[in-house]
Protein backbone atom coordinates (compact mmCIF):
# COMPACT_ATOMS: atom_id res chain seq x y z
CA UNK A 1 0.00 0.00 0.00
CA UNK A 2 1.42 3.50 -0.69
CA UNK A 3 0.70 6.67 0.92
CA UNK A 4 -0.58 10.22 -0.74
CA UNK A 5 0.89 13.42 -0.02
CA UNK A 6 -1.54 14.24 2.88
CA UNK A 7 -2.23 10.94 4.12
CA UNK A 8 0.50 8.08 5.18
CA UNK A 9 0.43 4.73 4.10
CA UNK A 10 -1.27 2.31 6.43
CA UNK A 11 -3.95 4.76 7.45
CA UNK A 12 -7.40 5.97 6.73
CA UNK A 13 -8.61 9.67 6.10
CA UNK A 14 -8.94 10.11 9.40
CA UNK A 15 -5.26 9.16 10.40
CA UNK A 16 -6.87 5.81 12.00
CA UNK A 17 -4.86 2.94 11.24
CA UNK A 18 -6.30 0.49 8.37
CA UNK A 19 -6.98 -2.46 9.26
CA UNK A 20 -4.17 -5.05 8.53
CA UNK A 21 -4.39 -6.74 5.16
CA UNK A 22 -5.03 -10.55 5.05
CA UNK A 23 -2.27 -12.42 5.41
CA UNK A 24 -1.70 -14.58 2.14
CA UNK A 25 -2.75 -18.18 2.27
CA UNK A 26 -0.57 -20.92 2.95
CA UNK A 27 -1.27 -23.92 1.40
CA UNK A 28 -4.13 -26.14 2.83
CA UNK A 29 -5.54 -29.44 2.59
CA UNK A 30 -9.00 -27.89 3.28
CA UNK A 31 -9.01 -26.47 -0.28
CA UNK A 32 -8.38 -23.50 -1.98
CA UNK A 33 -11.33 -21.40 -1.29
CA UNK A 34 -10.09 -20.95 2.53
CA UNK A 35 -8.11 -18.06 3.08
CA UNK A 36 -5.95 -17.13 5.98
CA UNK A 37 -7.61 -14.23 7.42
CA UNK A 38 -5.97 -11.46 9.91
CA UNK A 39 -7.19 -12.91 12.69
CA UNK A 40 -4.79 -15.96 11.68
CA UNK A 41 -7.87 -18.02 11.06
CA UNK A 42 -8.81 -19.67 7.79
CA UNK A 43 -11.74 -18.47 6.72
CA UNK A 44 -14.71 -18.54 4.20
CA UNK A 45 -18.06 -17.34 2.92
CA UNK A 46 -20.58 -20.09 3.11
CA UNK A 47 -24.10 -20.82 1.65
CA UNK A 48 -26.25 -23.53 2.89
CA UNK A 49 -29.84 -24.55 2.05
CA UNK A 50 -32.32 -26.00 4.23
CA UNK A 51 -34.28 -28.69 2.22
CA UNK A 52 -37.54 -29.42 3.10
CA UNK A 53 -40.09 -32.29 1.29
CA UNK A 54 -43.93 -32.49 1.40
CA UNK A 55 -43.84 -34.15 4.87
CA UNK A 56 -42.05 -31.39 6.47
CA UNK A 57 -38.79 -33.86 6.64
CA UNK A 58 -35.02 -31.66 6.28
CA UNK A 59 -32.15 -32.94 4.52
CA UNK A 60 -28.85 -33.17 6.62
CA UNK A 61 -25.74 -35.05 5.96
CA UNK A 62 -23.57 -36.57 8.73
CA UNK A 63 -19.74 -35.66 8.75
CA UNK A 64 -16.90 -36.50 11.12
CA UNK A 65 -12.91 -35.07 11.28
CA UNK A 66 -10.13 -37.30 10.14
CA UNK A 67 -8.57 -36.13 13.40
CA UNK A 68 -12.09 -37.07 15.26
CA UNK A 69 -13.18 -40.48 13.82
CA UNK A 70 -15.50 -41.18 16.85
CA UNK A 71 -17.29 -37.55 17.14
CA UNK A 72 -19.44 -36.88 14.45
CA UNK A 73 -22.39 -34.12 13.53
CA UNK A 74 -25.61 -33.59 11.78
CA UNK A 75 -25.40 -30.28 9.27
CA UNK A 76 -26.78 -28.97 6.72
CA UNK A 77 -26.23 -28.97 2.75
CA UNK A 78 -24.13 -26.10 1.41
CA UNK A 79 -20.24 -25.10 1.00
CA UNK A 80 -17.70 -22.23 0.12
CA UNK A 81 -19.39 -19.26 -2.18
CA UNK A 82 -16.74 -18.57 -5.05
CA UNK A 83 -15.02 -15.61 -5.99
CA UNK A 84 -17.56 -13.95 -8.07
CA UNK A 85 -20.25 -15.87 -7.33
CA UNK A 86 -23.68 -14.12 -5.79
CA UNK A 87 -24.58 -16.11 -2.43
CA UNK A 88 -28.28 -17.67 -4.30
CA UNK A 89 -25.90 -18.98 -6.80
CA UNK A 90 -23.41 -20.67 -4.82
CA UNK A 91 -26.61 -22.32 -2.53
CA UNK A 92 -28.10 -23.54 -5.55
CA UNK A 93 -24.85 -25.32 -7.21
CA UNK A 94 -23.83 -26.46 -3.91
CA UNK A 95 -27.33 -28.47 -3.54
CA UNK A 96 -26.67 -29.53 -7.25
CA UNK A 97 -22.96 -30.91 -5.98
CA UNK A 98 -23.86 -32.43 -2.89
CA UNK A 99 -27.30 -34.08 -3.78
CA UNK A 100 -27.43 -34.08 -7.52
CA UNK A 101 -30.97 -31.72 -7.31
CA UNK A 102 -30.95 -29.61 -9.81
CA UNK A 103 -32.93 -26.41 -7.97
CA UNK A 104 -34.28 -23.42 -10.27
CA UNK A 105 -32.84 -20.15 -8.05
CA UNK A 106 -36.12 -18.81 -7.97
CA UNK A 107 -37.79 -21.63 -5.73
CA UNK A 108 -34.96 -20.51 -2.75
CA UNK A 109 -36.28 -18.16 -0.09
CA UNK A 110 -33.52 -16.10 1.83
CA UNK A 111 -31.50 -15.84 3.45
CA UNK A 112 -33.71 -16.70 6.28
CA UNK A 113 -30.69 -16.49 8.92
CA UNK A 114 -27.52 -15.49 8.85
CA UNK A 115 -24.43 -16.89 11.33
CA UNK A 116 -20.74 -16.91 11.74
CA UNK A 117 -19.11 -20.58 13.18
CA UNK A 118 -15.77 -20.99 14.23
CA UNK A 119 -14.67 -24.57 14.75
CA UNK A 120 -11.71 -27.02 14.62
CA UNK A 121 -11.21 -28.77 10.81
CA UNK A 122 -8.50 -31.14 9.32
CA UNK A 123 -6.40 -29.43 11.82
CA UNK A 124 -6.97 -26.17 11.25
CA UNK A 125 -8.68 -22.89 13.01
CA UNK A 126 -11.63 -22.04 10.70
CA UNK A 127 -13.71 -19.22 10.51
CA UNK A 128 -17.53 -19.55 8.65
CA UNK A 129 -19.92 -16.99 7.20
CA UNK A 130 -22.86 -18.45 6.67
CA UNK A 131 -26.09 -17.19 4.85
CA UNK A 132 -29.14 -20.22 4.88
CA UNK A 133 -31.77 -19.89 2.05
CA UNK A 134 -35.06 -22.13 2.47
CA UNK A 135 -36.14 -24.50 -0.48
CA UNK A 136 -39.34 -26.54 -0.45
CA UNK A 137 -38.62 -29.74 -2.87
CA UNK A 138 -41.51 -31.25 -4.96
CA UNK A 139 -42.12 -34.41 -4.91
CA UNK A 140 -40.15 -35.02 -8.92
CA UNK A 141 -36.66 -33.61 -6.53
CA UNK A 142 -37.75 -35.89 -3.89
CA UNK A 143 -38.16 -39.02 -5.22
CA UNK A 144 -34.64 -38.93 -7.06
CA UNK A 145 -32.36 -40.70 -5.76
CA UNK A 146 -29.51 -38.43 -4.02
CA UNK A 147 -26.05 -38.55 -5.90
CA UNK A 148 -22.34 -37.76 -4.69
CA UNK A 149 -21.37 -37.17 -8.60
CA UNK A 150 -20.32 -33.88 -7.56
CA UNK A 151 -18.70 -34.39 -4.20
CA UNK A 152 -14.79 -32.87 -3.59
CA UNK A 153 -12.50 -35.41 -2.29
CA UNK A 154 -12.19 -33.60 1.72
CA UNK A 155 -16.11 -34.51 0.93
CA UNK A 156 -15.34 -37.84 0.59
CA UNK A 157 -12.80 -37.90 3.35
CA UNK A 158 -15.15 -36.93 5.97
CA UNK A 159 -19.05 -36.90 5.03
CA UNK A 160 -20.58 -40.24 5.77
CA UNK A 161 -24.50 -40.23 4.82
CA UNK A 162 -27.33 -37.80 3.78
CA UNK A 163 -30.71 -38.58 5.31
CA UNK A 164 -34.18 -37.15 5.26
CA UNK A 165 -35.16 -35.95 9.31
CA UNK A 166 -38.50 -34.78 10.64
CA UNK A 167 -38.50 -32.47 13.58
CA UNK A 168 -38.97 -35.14 16.19
CA UNK A 169 -36.70 -37.57 15.29
CA UNK A 170 -34.51 -34.61 14.92
CA UNK A 171 -35.10 -33.64 18.42
CA UNK A 172 -34.15 -37.11 19.39
CA UNK A 173 -30.48 -37.28 17.64
CA UNK A 174 -27.82 -38.37 20.68
CA UNK A 175 -24.88 -36.47 18.71
CA UNK A 176 -24.19 -32.71 17.57
CA UNK A 177 -26.42 -31.02 14.96
CA UNK A 178 -25.08 -27.92 13.40
CA UNK A 179 -26.90 -25.27 13.59
CA UNK A 180 -27.56 -25.79 17.23
CA UNK A 181 -31.18 -25.68 18.36
CA UNK A 182 -31.66 -26.60 14.42
CA UNK A 183 -35.27 -28.04 15.15
CA UNK A 184 -36.35 -25.27 17.10
CA UNK A 185 -35.30 -22.72 14.63
CA UNK A 186 -36.59 -24.84 11.53
CA UNK A 187 -40.29 -25.10 13.50
CA UNK A 188 -41.55 -21.58 12.08
CA UNK A 189 -40.21 -21.72 8.55
CA UNK A 190 -42.67 -24.61 8.46
CA UNK A 191 -45.46 -22.69 7.87
CA UNK A 192 -43.57 -19.91 5.03
CA UNK A 193 -40.90 -17.61 5.76
CA UNK A 194 -42.02 -13.84 7.01
CA UNK A 195 -39.59 -12.23 4.51
CA UNK A 196 -37.03 -11.56 7.60
CA UNK A 197 -33.53 -12.14 8.05
CA UNK A 198 -32.58 -14.02 11.41
CA UNK A 199 -29.15 -13.42 12.39
CA UNK A 200 -27.75 -16.31 14.66
CA UNK A 201 -24.93 -14.82 15.89
CA UNK A 202 -21.62 -16.23 16.05
CA UNK A 203 -21.17 -20.14 17.26
CA UNK A 204 -17.50 -22.12 18.90
CA UNK A 205 -18.33 -25.42 17.79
Amino acid sequence: MTGTPDRPAGTTPDGVDAPAAPTPSAPTSLGPDWVLGPDGLRHRRGARVLLLDAADRVLLARGHDTDQPDRSWWFTIGGGIEPGESDLDAAVREVREETGLHLDPTALEGPVWTRSAIFDFYRERCRQDEVFYLARLTDQHTNRPLTRDGWTEVEHDVVDEMRWWTLPELRAVTIEVFPAGLPDLLQPLLHGWDGSTRHLGEATE
